[in-house]
């Protein structure tokens, strides 16, 4: 199938978007030094944001998507000013992903209490799933 004019650039945005995000943040090294949400959205996209859940969702995406392909952005959400930087060192990017993987724990708990069932019942199931989906990946 035949790509678009406007997929293509789409993806050329997207690329572009994605280098200003960590050029931004290359300059934004340790948790002291993160700019909010708001502030990171104006400088990828060079335009104002109007309402801060719609118009930062694309922030929001575009780090998760990043996150997902291996790149440490990191994030916090203090009360006088979070926002996105890159870890200074190995302890600040461990402290990061571990709140992280408190989260998903926390989450994966309530599920299981929901179905009544044990955390590790939970998890296993969900690894059997996973690797289904994955073994129906390949014969496709």
């Amino acid at each position: 199938m035949k790509k678009s004019n406007q997929d293509n650039k789409d993806e050329f945005d997207a690329g572009v978007y994605r280098h200003k995000l960590l050029a931004e943040l290359s300059g934004r090294i340790c948790e002291v030094n993160a700019i909010s949400m708001t502030a990171l959205f104006e400088v990828v996209y060079e335009r104002p944001w109007y309402d801060r859940v719609n118009d930062t969702r694309d922030i929001r995406k575009l780090t998760a998507k990043m996150r997902k392909e291996g790149i440490p952005i990191c994030s916090t959400s203090a009360r006088n000013g979070g926002g996105y930087y890159l870890a200074a060192a190995g302890s600040e990017l461990t402290n990061f992903l571990r709140k992280r993987e408190i989260k998903a724990l926390s989450i994966l708990m309530g599920n299981a209490k929901i179905k009544k069932i044990s955390l590790p019942n939970y998890m296993g199931q969900i690894k059997l799933e996973m690797e289904g989906q994955s073994d129906e990946a390949r014969e496709v």
